[in-house]
């Protein structure tokens, strides 16, 4: 009898293993050493110092297909102007781009459709070492190069939050901010993911750099 319950004991344990196991998102990761050659081209240029609000991480954590060479942890952008709320963890070539989007694109947009000015991103996701969309095997996501944004709203100075789920059919001079500021970050980076798109982004902008051999840049 002792036996018996020892063998349905280790069973159930074995059982148990395999679903958590099976149950774990997994992902398709290609070889791609494009993205090494432009971290160090990145880091060697000198534009990504440390400072105030932006910090050197050692490691992202993850199998080592994820992360990145040189990982930062950036708490602002726009030169400390534009907090990032939570502090987004990044590579080398997207805090310059995310720079250049916020000054020429988002603060413009702004300042011409809701006449303020932005102090605060809402970060949404930034590294995350899991498949496109959390889909179990699917390919592995530029969060996982840490080479994505995602961003749920917009603080304004006047504390007024702008949020991509609800401003997208909100109010006029809302909806004509986020739309401008959806097309211009096409401009900026190579993939640009909205509430145009489908229901995984519905409440927010998704924005990274990965390459893409056949469309050039994609922008939905």
């Amino acid at each position: 009898m002792y036996q018996s319950r020892v063998a349905i004991a280790l069973a159930v344990l074995a059982s148990l293993a395999l679903w958590a196991c099976s149950s774990r998102p997994n992902f398709i990761a290609k070889n791609e050493p494009w993205r090494a050659d432009e971290e160090r081209a990145c880091l060697a240029s000198g534009y990504v110092r440390e400072s105030p609000f932006v910090t050197v991480r050692s490691a992202l954590g993850g199998p080592s297909v994820c992360g990145a060479l040189q990982p930062f942890t950036v708490s602002a952008t726009a030169r400390g102007t534009v907090a990032l709320q939570p502090p987004a963890l990044l590579r080398c070539p997207m805090i310059p781009a995310v720079d250049h989007w916020m000054e020429h694109i988002v603060m413009p947009a702004a300042r011409y459709h809701l006449r303020a000015n932005v102090v605060g991103l809402k970060v949404a996701g930034s590294y995350s070492c899991r498949p496109m969309n959390h889909v179990h095997g699917g390919r592995l996501s530029e969060h996982g190069h840490a080479n994505a944004l995602d961003i749920s709203a917009f603080v304004l100075d006047s504390g007024t939050v702008v949020t991509v789920k609800g401003g997208w059919w909100g109010a006029l001079a809302e909806r004509n901010f986020l739309r401008a500021v959806h097309d211009g970050s096409c401009s900026v980076f190579t993939t640009v993911l909205g509430p145009a798109y489908d229901a995984n982004h519905r409440d927010h902008f998704h924005l990274d750099l990965a390459r893409h051999t056949a469309e050039g840049r994609i922008c939905k």
